[in-house]
């Protein structure tokens, strides 16, 4: 029997209308084999999603990560960041580099300084951007987990829990100082099932680059849900 490794610390960043719940399987995987995991739910979403405002930011999505790895003092961690989660995982980086030892994006944005959700955001999401803004509305409606290729069975669930995206995270520029690209172990994980020019160019971005692993999978975009033994057996690896 191979030698059990020692219990990591794992911080799981959601990605667009979704909420911390969507780590469920993979977070009780993790926690039975001894590691220890935080699932936050970003500001407006989720169990949060009685706060949506106009007013949310991508700051305060960024403090969302970066607050629960201070508050609960965690070190050598691996920050796992899911889709949008791209963004804010990417801004936490910033303010808390020194307490990561590893980043998993998986089929995710891997934001460049300046950059805003919206530009890099397919033109289907930006013309709902673009409504909900001039309808004067504080979120974006979810698309359906038909959508992001969540398999058959799971999909009422996923769309029973799927909430509106605050418009605000998406216009706000990310400022970045390079504090990811210092990061020990990169991972990037594609789901090439489901169409996203943003994450086509994101993974053929970290592939060109020798610091960065890439794979590919046969899941849904919804890694976490589709393959939730295989992910977390790829997230132990890569911590």
């Amino acid at each position: 029997m191979a030698e059990i490794q020692s219990p990591r610390t794992f911080v799981l960043v959601h990605g667009a209308w979704h909420g911390g719940w969507c780590w469920r399987r993979v977070a009780d995987r993790l926690g039975a084999k001894g590691h220890k995991v935080f699932t936050p739910t970003l500001t407006g979403v989720g169990e949060r999603s009685h706060l949506l405002t106009k007013e949310i930011d991508l700051d305060i999505h960024i403090a969302d990560v970066a607050n629960v790895i201070q508050w609960e003092g965690l070190r050598d961690l691996c920050l796992v960041a899911h889709s949008y989660g791209g963004w804010p995982a990417s801004g936490a980086i910033e303010l808390v580099a020194d307490r990561i030892a590893s980043v998993v994006y998986l089929d995710a944005f891997v934001p460049e300084n300046g950059e805003r959700g919206f530009d890099l955001t397919s033109e289907f999401s930006r013309q709902g951007l673009r409504a909900a803004i001039e309808r004067g509305e504080p979120g974006r409606p979810a698309p359906t987990a038909e959508t992001f290729g969540v398999n058959a069975a799971d999909r009422a669930w996923v769309d029973s829990k799927l909430t509106p995206q605050p418009v605000g995270v998406a216009m706000q520029p990310i400022r970045l100082t390079g504090a990811r690209e210092r990061v020990a172990k990169k991972l990037y994980i594609r789901a090439p099932s489901y169409p996203q020019p943003g994450l086509d160019a994101a993974y053929a971005k970290c592939k060109a680059n020798p610091a960065w692993r890439t794979m590919e999978t046969t899941a849904g975009h919804d890694v976490m849900i589709d393959a939730p033994e295989w992910l977390a057996d790829i997230l132990i690896e890569a911590a």
